[in-house]
């Protein structure tokens, strides 16, 4: 069997407090093309790739996760295996040539917003439709375990939602065939439940895509990553909704607040911004020499929910 290697890229932004994702094809796929002889190595060739479908130069990137289950790419002939890379970058206009184009990421996983939708769709309209599932084997069993998965995944029935289950839920909605990658289960569904599970997807991009949404939601936490996606100087609530944006939820602002000053993470720049629409606030600046100082014993940012 014939094995191509594919280089995919999900390349992030964050834009007035939202996270959006770089697509190309009318924001249906992710940028990505083929491992080709020529190129020096897998990061060269990824990076060349994404500035020939979006003219969009990379920044930060790390390799994300390597995909190659045998019916990725339904059209491919032989085995298609993805090697993905997580990039993070501040969002420039991208081109047009291959319908290059920047998408909100809860355009694809809406359920995921906690600062909006989120908590309510998941249990007015995914958690009954998921419990209809789970009651199709005619195995007590079976239904627990489904019954469980569900409840932890999406944080229903007393337990507590986990901002980093991102693959996880949308596995879970491929498994019972809600999600319109999965094709099986998709008549007869409500145009509400139809748009409440999102956009779909080529290929299994949707899966990537969910993937570099929960390492960087997990990386947030303890790597100073989100200052990649700021310009040199903000505010402090700008990037309180940066993290926010990221992780889906609002946090507390003083506790925010707090433990951002007692992990020296940024300093002031001297100067103000009246753009605030009310008081002038102060302009901070990422302390490029935490990047020594917290390399053994890390960094957390606090995503400590709002009250």
């Amino acid at each position: 069997m014939a094995v191509a290697a594919e280089l995919t890229a999900v390349i992030v932004a964050v834009t007035e407090g939202q996270p959006r994702v770089l697509t190309i094809e009318k924001g249906q796929a992710l940028p990505s093309g083929p491992f080709e002889p020529g190129h020096r190595s897998l990061q060269a060739g990824l990076r060349s790739w994404v500035e020939t479908q979006t003219h969009h130069p990379l920044g930060y990137v790390e390799q994300l996760y390597t995909f190659a289950d045998l019916d990725r790419k339904k059209e491919a002939q032989g085995r298609a295996v993805s090697v993905s890379y997580l990039g993070l970058t501040r969002e420039a206009p991208a081109a047009k040539g291959w319908d290059a184009a920047w998408a909100p990421w809860y355009r694809y996983f809406p359920w995921e917003d906690f600062r909006g939708p989120g908590a309510a769709l998941s249990e007015s309209l995914l958690e009954p439709a998921l419990l209809d599932w789970c009651e199709k084997p005619n195995d007590a069993g079976i239904t627990r375990d489904r019954q469980r998965r569900i409840a932890i995944n999406f944080g229903l029935r007393g337990q507590k939602w986990n901002e980093d289950l991102v693959l996880q839920r949308y596995e879970l909605l491929w498994e019972a065939g809600l999600v319109a990658e999965a094709r099986a289960g998709m008549c007869g569904l409500s145009d509400i439940l139809t748009e409440a599970l999102g956009a779909a997807m080529q290929h299994d991009h949707r899966r990537i895509l969910a993937t570099g949404i929960a390492r960087l939601r997990a990386k947030i936490k303890y790597r100073p990553v989100v200052f990649e996606l700021m310009p040199p100087s903000f505010t402090l609530l700008q990037l309180q909704r940066t993290v926010e944006a990221l992780a889906g939820r609002l946090l507390h602002k003083q506790n925010f607040r707090r433990l951002i000053d007692q992990q020296d993470l940024v300093e002031e720049t001297g100067d103000v911004t009246t753009d605030t629409g009310g008081r002038p606030a102060k302009l901070f600046r990422f302390r490029g020499e935490v990047l020594a100082e917290r390399l053994v014993a890390g960094t957390k940012l606090p995503l400590v929910r709002a009250v």
